[in-house]
C-alpha cells in the first residue's frame, strides 16, 4: 500500500521516540532475573546474586524464604552485581528460595537454592569427623529417632556410609559399591568391582572414589560407571580428596597422590609399613599412620616427608587435624596428640586396649573408641579425661560428632547417640551384628551401616518433619515486606 512521503515519516519518527523513551521511562528491557553463584551448599553459605532486567537505578529487596538479608541497588541499565546474603544457620534441608523484589515497581524475580548438609567421605570437615551445620537433630530431640529405612546389601558391611544430594554411597565386603536414595533407601545403581572391598567411599564432583582391594576405582557418581583404576600394589583404605587430588595409602608400602579427574599418578611416597589408615589432609600437608608404627607428615603437593613420628603400634587410625594438633589412635593402647608442624609429642592417653577407631573433634574435645568397650572424652589441649562410656563389645567405629550429639557403633551390635557433654546415653539401637562402620549425620539423619548386611538409616518421626516441609515453600513475592533496617548493599560494577 502506497503511503504519502510525509504520513511515513511520522510513523518512524514515532517509532523513534518510543524506543528512545524504554530506557528515560523507567522501562526495563527484559524482565527481571536473578543469578546464584552457587545453587546448593550448607547452612551459614555465602551466596552472591546478581540481576538484571530491574528498573535503572531501583532499589532491590533481597530475601532468603521470607527473611530480607540485603538491599541491591540497580545501575543504570537495571543490573546489579555480587550482593552477598548468607543461608540462615536455621535454614533446614530441602529447596529454599531467593526472591529479588523491586521496593517499588512490579519488577520481582525468584532463584532456587537447594541446601544440603552432606557428609562426603570419612574425614567430614577439616579432617575432624564432624557436622557443623546439623540443626535439625540435637541432645533435646536425639532419643526420639526411628528406623527410617535400611537396605540388604546381602554381604557384610564395614564399609561407612557418604552422604551427598540426596545419595548414600557405600560398599560391601563382596566388592559391591552402592549407591541409594537418602530418603527412601531404594537402589539407584550398584557397581560390582570384583573386589574385596572394606573402603568408605568418598565423593566430590559428581565422582565416587574407593578403594577396591588393591585399587583406587573412580565412579561416575550419577550412573556407577568406572572412570578410572589405578593399580596401588596392595590394599587400598579409604581414600581423601582435597583440592583435585586422591590421597590413599596401600598395603604396598606406598602412599599416593592422583589426580581426581583422570587418575594419573601425582606422587608417591615409600615407608617400611603398610598403610591402612585414610590420610587426613590440613595446612598443605598429609598425615597418614602406618602399620609400622609410624605417623606421617608428607608435603601435599610433592609428597616430601616432612616429619615422621614413632609410636609403640601400627597405626590403623586415621588422623584427625584440629587447632594446630593431630590427634591418631595406635595398637598400642594410646590416643596421642602430636604438633601438627613438627611432630612432637604434646600428650598421650592410655585407653584398655587397642584404638583402631579414628578421634572426632569439635569445641576443644577428642572423642575415641576402643578395643576396652568405652568411648573417651579428652582435653584436646591436655588428653585429661572428660568423660568414658561403656558399651558391651569393641569400639572400633569412629565417633561422628552433630549439634552436641556423639554417634559410634559397637561389636555388641549397637549405635549409639551420646551426650557430648557428659556421654549420657541418648538412645541406641540393635542391629544384627557387628557396627564396625562409622554413622554419619547429615540433613537430619544418622547413616551406618552393620556387618548384618544392611545399611541404616533413622531420623525423627514423621509428625517431626512437618516444620521442616513448610520451611521450603516458595513464598509469593506480593507478600514479602522490606525490612527498612537493612542497608543498601554497595553496588558491583557490571559490564
Amino acid at each position: 500500500m502506497f503511503n504519502p512521503p510525509g504520513r511515513s515519516q511520522s510513523i518512524n519518527f514515532l517509532a523513534f521516540l518510543s524506543a528512545a523513551c524504554l530506557l528515560p521511562c523507567g522501562i526495563a528491557s527484559a524482565a527481571p532475573s536473578i543469578t546464584l553463584s552457587k545453587k546448593t551448599g550448607p547452612p551459614t553459605s555465602r551466596i552472591l546474586v546478581s540481576g538484571r532486567g530491574f528498573a535503572p537505578n531501583a532499589s532491590v529487596d533481597i530475601y532468603f524464604d521470607t527473611k530480607e538479608e540485603a538491599v541491591a541497588t540497580a545501575n543504570s541499565t537495571g543490573a546489579f552485581s555480587q550482593i552477598a546474603i548468607p543461608a540462615p544457620a536455621s535454614a533446614l534441608t530441602g529447596d529454599h528460595w531467593v526472591s529479588a523484589v523491586e521496593r517499588s515497581g512490579d519488577g520481582a524475580t525468584q532463584a532456587r537454592f537447594d541446601v544440603q548438609r552432606n557428609w562426603r567421605q570419612f574425614h567430614r570437615l577439616n579432617m575432624q569427623r564432624m557436622n557443623p551445620f546439623e540443626n535439625v537433630l540435637n541432645v533435646n530431640n536425639v532419643g526420639r529417632l526411628r528406623l527410617k529405612w535400611s537396605f540388604d546389601t546381602g554381604f557384610e558391611v564395614a564399609s561407612s556410609p557418604a552422604v551427598a544430594n540426596g545419595v548414600v554411597y557405600i560398599a560391601s565386603l563382596d566388592g559391591s559399591v552402592y549407591a541409594l536414595n537418602a530418603k527412601t533407601g531404594a537402589k539407584l545403581w550398584s557397581h560390582d568391582t570384583d573386589r574385596y572391598v572394606d573402603s568408605d567411599p568418598a565423593v566430590a564432583n559428581g565422582v565416587v572414589y574407593v578403594g577396591c582391594d588393591d585399587a583406587v576405582c573412580s565412579l561416575n557418581a550419577r550412573t556407577g560407571k568406572l572412570l578410572w583404576r589405578y593399580g596401588a600394589g596392595g590394599h587400598v583404605p579409604s581414600p581423601t580428596v582435597a583440592n583435585g587430588v586422591v590421597y590413599v595409602g596401600s598395603a604396598g608400602y606406598k602412599a599416593y597422590a592422583l589426580d581426581a579427574i583422570t587418575g594419573a599418578l601425582l606422587w608417591s611416597y615409600q615407608t617400611g609399613g603398610e598403610f591402612y589408615s585414610s590420610p587426613a589432609v590440613a595446612n598443605g600437608a598429609v598425615y597418614v599412620g602406618s602399620d609400622g608404627g609410624n605417623v606421617y607428615a608428607l608435603d601435599a603437593s610433592t609428597g616430601a616427608l616432612l616429619w615422621s613420628y614413632t609410636t609403640g603400634g601400627a597405626v590403623s587410625s586415621s588422623p584427625a587435624v584440629a587447632n594446630g594438633a593431630v590427634y591418631v589412635g595406635s595398637d598400642d593402647g594410646n590416643l596421642y596428640a602430636l604438633d601438627a608442624s613438627t611432630g612432637a609429642k604434646v600428650w598421650s592417653f592410655t585407653t584398655g586396649g587397642d584404638v583402631y577407631s579414628s578421634p572426632a573433634v569439635a569445641n576443644g574435645v577428642v572423642y575415641i573408641g576402643a578395643v576396652d568397650f568405652n568411648v573417651y572424652a579428652l582435653n584436646a589441649s591436655t588428653g585429661a579425661k572428660l568423660w568414658s562410656h561403656n558399651t558391651g563389645g569393641y569400639v572400633t567405629s569412629s565417633p561422628a560428632l552433630a549439634n552436641g550429639v556423639v554417634y559410634v557403633g559397637s561389636d555388641d551390635h549397637y549405635v549409639y547417640a551420646l551426650n557430648a557433654s557428659n556421654g549420657a546415653l541418648l538412645w541406641s539401637y540393635a542391629t544384627g551384628f557387628y557396627v564396625e562402620s562409622s554413622p554419619a549425620v547429615a540433613n537430619g539423619v544418622v547413616y551406618v551401616a552393620s556387618y548384618d548386611h544392611s545399611v541404616y538409616a533413622f531420623g525423627l518421626p514423621d509428625s517431626d518433619g512437618a516444620k521442616q516441609d513448610a520451611a521450603s515453600k516458595r513464598p509469593d513475592p506480593k507478600t514479602l515486606r522490606p525490612d527498612l533496617s537493612v542497608k543498601p548493599s554497595k553496588l558491583v560494577a557490571t559490564r
